[in-house]
């Protein structure tokens, strides 16, 4: 079979779906792609560049060298949704842990970093390799405290100053540690996904449609995939089937009868905004802490015009009891309680948006006095995760291929996309749809040609369409 002949089914228009409908697109694969939202990529929110995988303690290095090589893979896929600002790592004087613990850890990622920069110098996404990260110990912060905060940071002394005069400097840890994992843009990838797809001949994109039925057809080797749009019910035949439907991947899989195993955890950021606070002169802060608790990691993630994205790891902010569920013998399909699908599919209400909203601010205030200033500044950015297999502390998965002629996407991480990606299509080379050396030479960013007013324009809009400030859609900090 020649690759135009080839016709693509993929079920979602998240990163995985979306990702996928541009690669294979960009190849002439006959792709369609069914979302059932208005646009693309409306999943649960992502803000950041896990170059590293630093938040998170409790995953092994493994996986950290893993999402370092991913998210090098990411950046320079989609460079015009990257936030160029560090992130700085603050333990509290609280914690169990220590800063010297995450050393070896860090050095580990710069001994990689180098290792990816000497393989191919256009890895070099991160800035030096010996510039990824740096410690600050308490002089070099008290001496950074005395500075006037500069318009537009160039270093990582410039972009530690505003840390250094506002942080409770007796509640933390040192060294503080400033490492170069960025800050993505969500609005930014669902308005360029939307317009490189919509330009692309070789893509059907069908928004605003649902898949509500998938049957096996043997004669032809592939799927007929019954879907309605605008209330008409019509069914196609595929070759293939991508399942990218995120939390709602079991669906899929019980249409199959593919065997699986799944949780779905349902996801908050809340979204404040305080004016005496400049999003564009600050670094993204972590401040760690065990997750559950009361002292749950906070992550503080700066937006230009003074809004701020928030995590409280506590179940008062970001994590929900009864909000991680597993899938059932009966289903493939974990089972969210009903509030949590009200949220999902129609709102919040305005007293749980101010309570945990609230929580959040009070949460990162007790490190940064004076950010008790803050308000509410929208609703939060909210959606449920599929995470595959029984460990909620999963960060790197990829794909699976329960049945022939069907991927079933399961990336945890945004930055997963590309790995997941070459993994399908070293499946479509066994079936013969592509050329093997299609696979090998990834032409990176050849489907970049974006006006950058255009994708502004309609990243703003399609936050303004979910009911999100338009400063949301706005990068901090582009490269250069």
């Amino acid at each position: 079979m020649s690759n135009k002949q080839a016709k693509i089914a993929i079920v979602g228009g998240g990163v995985a779906g979306a990702s996928a409908a541009l690669y294979f697109g960009k190849l002439g694969l006959d792709v369609t792609l069914f979302e059932k939202e208005p646009s693309l990529v409306s999943g649960p929110p992502f803000c950041h560049l896990h170059a590293g995988g630093n938040l998170y303690r409790e995953i092994s290095d493994t996986q950290c060298v893993t999402l370092l090589k991913q998210s090098i893979d990411f950046l320079r896929f989609y460079p015009y949704i990257v936030d160029y600002r560090p992130t700085v790592i603050v333990l509290p004087t609280s914690d169990s842990g220590t800063p010297e613990a995450l050393l070896p850890r860090l050095k580990l990622l710069t001994q990689e970093y180098k290792a990816l920069i000497a393989k191919d110098s256009a890895n070099e996404m991160l800035g030096k390799a010996e510039n990824y990260y740096k410690s600050y110990a308490k002089a070099d912060i008290e001496a950074l405290k005395t500075k006037e905060p500069v318009s537009e940071p160039q270093n990582c002394d410039e972009w530690m100053i505003p840390v250094a005069k506002n942080i409770d400097l007796d509640k933390v840890q040192f060294p503080l540690i400033m490492v170069q994992e960025y800050g993505l843009n969500l609005f930014r990838l669902a308005a360029g996904t939307a317009l490189t797809l919509e330009a692309l001949d070789t893509v059907t994109l069908h928004t605003q449609s649902i898949v509500h039925n998938v049957q096996k057809n043997y004669e032809l080797d592939g799927w007929d995939v019954s879907f309605v749009k605008e209330d008409k019910s019509q069914t196609q035949h595929f070759d293939y089937l991508i399942n990218a439907a995120g939390f709602r991947t079991g669906k899929i899989d019980d249409l199959l009868g593919a065997p699986c195993k799944a949780m779905v955890e349902f996801k908050a950021a809340y979204i404040s905004h305080c004016d005496s606070f400049d999003g564009t002169k600050f670094p993204e802060i972590i401040f760690h802490g065990e997750r559950g608790t009361p002292r749950g990691m906070g992550q503080f993630t700066p937006y230009p015009h003074g809004y701020f994205q928030l995590h409280g790891m506590t179940k008062e902010i970001t994590l929900y009891e009864d909000g991680l569920v597993s899938n059932t013998l009966v289903s493939c399909q974990p089972k969210l309680g009903q509030d949590f699908i009200t949220k999902i599919e129609k709102s919040w209400t305005k007293e749980e948006t101010q309570k945990r909203t609230y929580a959040a601010i009070g949460h990162l205030s007790q490190f940064i006095p004076a950010f008790s200033k803050a308000d509410v500044g929208s609703k939060p950015l909210f959606g449920a995760q599929q995470i595959p297999g029984d460990d909620p502390t999963l960060r790197v998965a990829e794909v699976s291929f329960p049945r022939e002629r069907y991927a079933r996407c399961e990336i945890v991480k945004v930055s997963s996309a590309l790995d997941m990606i070459d993994a399908i299509a070293r499946d479509f080379v066994k079936l013969g749809f592509i050329d093997e050396v299609v696979v090998v030479q990834r032409n990176f960013a050849q489907h970049l040609h974006l006006d950058d007013a255009i994708l502004s324009q309609r990243a703003e809009t399609i936050a303004k369409e979910r009911t999100y400030p338009a400063a949301l859609a706005n990068r901090t900090v582009p490269k250069g």
